[in-house]
């Protein structure tokens, strides 16, 4: 039954009790039964959110990994450009890490706010994650913590801004880019625009991670993680 058992194992908690009675319906593979399911789902919450989590906290977690990296909105991408054209490359390079480093910090709120969203699965979340596709997790995830995410992020962000300078940089950045003749003024919301770009970065990240315990079992680095997604490969 390919991918009966998903990647809801790499995202769930066996202390739900409805979660625990969907796991009792599945057949016992070998010597695996819902007690080695439910450890198998305590570790594969740890590698698949608190893993993918933590690297996008550490330094250059988002400023050094392509795939989440925050880029400027388009509105500033012509200040970027322009202020290039003027010999101030290294103010805009300044300007687009200090933003990755306002994300960094944020995203060490999640990971409480996942395991929450998890402990709190309904049956019928549950038994759609199951037999969903290889991002059913991360959309169940996305769909039940991005507003608490976002509360979390934003006020960090915002801290953060003021703690790396970020403050200084932009204003310093856009009133250079404002007094240039015939351009036309900008003024952006950093704060909200960085709190979407990490929110986005931390499903990504999840979703990587999703596809990879879904089809690739050297992902499975445990012996219990390998005897539990036994279960979802043969047909």
């Amino acid at each position: 039954m390919k991918k009966i058992i998903v990647l809801f194992i790499a995202f769930s908690l066996a202390s739900c009790a409805e979660l625990q009675q969907t796991l009792n319906q599945f057949p016992q593979v070998g010597a695996v039964g819902g007690v080695d399911i439910a450890s198998g789902l305590r570790e594969a919450l740890n590698k698949g959110i608190t893993q993918q989590v933590s690297k996008l906290t550490a330094e250059d977690g988002f400023y050094r990994n392509e795939a989440v990296k925050i880029l400027l909105p388009e509105e500033l991408q012509k200040v970027d450009a322009t202020l290039r054209k003027v010999g101030l490359s290294s103010l805009a390079d300044e300007g687009v890490k200090v933003l990755n480093r306002a994300a960094e910090d944020a995203v060490k709120e999640a990971t409480p706010i996942f395991v929450s969203a998890v402990k709190n699965m309904s049956f019928t979340d549950a038994k759609n994650i199951l037999l969903g596709n290889d991002s059913a997790a991360t959309s169940y995830l996305q769909g039940t913590t991005t507003t608490a995410l976002y509360a979390k992020f934003n006020p960090v962000i915002k801290s953060s801004f003021q703690k790396v300078g970020a403050d200084v940089v932009w204003t310093k950045l856009i009133t250079k880019y404002n007094s240039i003749p015939l351009v036309k003024k900008v003024n952006p919301d950093l704060t909200d625009y960085t709190t979407n770009q990490a929110l986005s970065g931390v499903f990504k990240m999840i979703a990587v991670e999703e596809k990879d315990i879904r089809n690739n079992i050297s992902a499975r680095t445990t012996p219990l993680l390998k005897s539990v997604f036994a279960m979802q490969d043969g047909k």
